[in-house]
Parts: structure tokens; C-alpha cells; sequence
């Protein structure tokens, strides 16, 4: 039986030989007799190539690996947390940019009725309303009153501040809403005037009586001059009792009916619960609504009562 020398421990039969390292010589077996019984270690360049790209167990087509359905859950409790944070975030920004544009607001009109007073020997206007053209001039301006509501045309310069205030946007408190589905319109196409004046102090109680002085008012500072104000319509088409809506007021007074169906308050606390509110003095500050004064046709709209006492002075 003939013998075989071993090159590197390893036989032609049965064991495998090494694999050949790139660039270096095939391995030979030589057998007794001196000669060369060549075995050509090799592997294509194709295939070299094709296992170092094979993908290993549990990985991804690309090389990356694959997430589990935990950590994918993870990951998406934690974009919706930071979502909500972020929206959250938003929309106390945003009321606040409303809150500061509505006092700015507040702010001009008492500047415009300190204005009114000057040129009128210090002498307030009155809530007295005069018809005349077939419609209704307020302090605001005149309405038309032959068509339907919200479909009426108006005249800002029959208002008493339009010589201050022209037709300026102070008028409009940005957190009033008119694309609200449970908005009613009284004119065309635009809320008309966003504020009501307090005619419980300022205006005579009988149209007939002479004008207020606000040199009468002892304590200026604690008397509303405007503030947020609003209505719940449901006696005016296209509200109902069955669909109430609110709509712009221009008035405020102090109604304690409270039980009955013809309960209608006039303050409107549409931010964040809360009416802003411009003094006699000319200062603005925030106001709460009476606990238990809660309009309730419609209590998500939040209108109610103001605090008598800064409605009027008492006798």
C-alpha cells in the first residue's frame, strides 16, 4: 500500500483543504515518487462576493436590522406623545395672542371714548337706539332692519366713536368666532361689533332724562366702559329653541332671572372662561363670570354675568 507525505496535516482523502488566501498560490499534494498530484484550492471572485453580501440571520435586505413590534410601539408612543405636547403648546399660544389682541383692542376704544368726552363736555352716550332709514342706529352704528338677519347692510359711521376709530378692526375680539356652526351673523358677510358698552352706568335709565357726565362716576376704575359681550339667540331665525346660537351683543346689563326661560345675560367669557374688560379709567383687566350665571342654552359658549358691582356704583 502506498504511502502519502501529509503537506500541512492535511491528506487528499477525506479532509478538506485549506482555502486559499487571496493572491497567495494554490496548495499542493505531492505524492511519493515526486510527482505533483495538484488539488487547486479556489473560489471565484462571484462567489466571494455573493457571501460577503449574504444577510445574516435576523437582519433586513440592506444590511440593517429588523425592530421588533415592542420597539416599534415605543417609537410611536413617543411621536404621539411630543405630537400632543406640541399642539397642546400651540393652542395656549394662540390664546394668548387672542387675550393680548383683544385688550389692545379694549384699550383703543377707551382711548376713543376719553376722545368722545372731551368734545362733548365730558357728557356719555347713551344706549338709546333711533330708527330712521328703515333701520336701527346703536352706539355702534346703523343695522338695516328689512332684511333678515345676516343678511343686512350697515353704516359704521353712524356709530359714536367712528370719528376716533373710523372703521379700525378694534372692533373685532379675534377669539369671537365667525366660521362657528353655532355663530349667527346680524350683517352681511362680518361680525359688526365685537364689545358691549355698559349703558347700566353710563346711560340714563329713560331715554327722556339728561345725558351721564363721566365726571359722575366717583370710582373709575372699578366701572366697566366695554368689555367681551355676546347673546344666546333662540328666538330668531335661523335660530330656534330647538338650535340656539350665539351672536354679537353690543349692550351690557346685570339680568337675575336666572331660573327663567328668558334669561339672557350679555358677558361673554370666551377666553379660556375669562372677559376682558376696559375701565372707566382706561385700564384693562380680566374678569370670571358669576358662579351660577352660566347661560345654559348653550354652555359651552360660556356667557353669563359680570360682578354687579362693576357695572354700576352702587346708590
Amino acid at each position: 500500500m502506498t504511502k502519502l507525505r501529509h503537506n500541512n496535516a492535511n491528506s487528499v482523502w477525506g479532509a478538506r483543504p485549506p482555502r486559499a488566501l487571496s493572491g497567495a498560490p494554490p496548495h499542493r499534494t505531492v505524492a511519493l515518487g515526486g510527482e505533483p498530484n495538484v488539488s487547486i484550492v479556489k473560489h471565484s471572485a462571484l462567489d466571494r462576493e455573493a457571501r460577503s453580501k449574504a444577510p445574516e440571520a435576523g437582519a433586513l435586505p440592506g444590511g440593517s436590522n429588523a425592530f421588533t413590534l415592542i420597539e416599534l410601539l415605543v417609537v410611536m408612543s413617543i411621536i404621539l406623545i411630543l405630537s400632543s405636547l406640541s399642539l397642546s403648546a400651540l393652542s395656549k399660544s394662540k390664546a394668548s395672542a387672542h387675550r393680548a389682541k383683544c385688550m389692545s383692542n379694549l384699550r383703543e376704544l377707551g382711548i376713543a371714548a376719553e376722545l368722545y368726552w372731551n368734545d362733548n363736555s365730558d357728557k356719555c352716550f347713551t344706549t338709546a337706539t333711533v330708527s330712521t332709514n328703515g333701520g336701527v342706529i346703536h352706539w355702534c352704528g346703523w343695522i338695516d332692519g328689512t332684511k333678515p338677519e345676516g343678511q343686512r347692510t350697515f353704516d359704521f359711521s353712524a356709530g359714536k366713536l367712528f370719528p376716533y376709530l373710523n372703521s379700525s378692526d378694534v372692533r373685532l375680539c379675534p377669539s369671537l368666532n365667525p366660521l362657528s356652526p353655532q355663530f349667527k351673523l346680524k350683517v352681511t358677510n362680518l361680525i359688526f361689533f365685537s364689545y358691549g358698552y355698559n349703558g347700566a352706568a353710563l346711560s340714563p335709565a329713560k331715554a327722556s332724562d339728561p345725558a351721564k357726565k363721566i365726571t359722575d362716576i366717583k370710582q373709575v376704575s372699578g366701572i366697566t366702559l366695554f368689555a367681551d359681550a355676546a347673546q344666546i339667540n333662540d328666538f330668531q331665525s335661523p335660530a330656534s329653541p330647538l338650535r340656539p346660537m350665539v351672536e354679537e351683543w353690543y349692550y351690557l346689563d346685570n339680568p337675575t332671572n336666572t331660573s327663567s326661560r328668558n334669561y339672557y345675560p350679555h358677558g361673554h367669557f370666551r377666553h379660556s372662561q375669562k372677559a376682558s374688560v376696559v375701565f372707566c379709567d382706561g385700564h384693562v383687566g380680566m374678569e370670571r363670570m358669576i358662579e351660577g350665571s352660566i347661560d345654559t342654552k348653550i354652555p359651552s359658549q360660556f356667557v353669563g354675568r359680570y360682578r354687579p358691582e362693576i357695572l354700576q356704583e352702587a346708590n
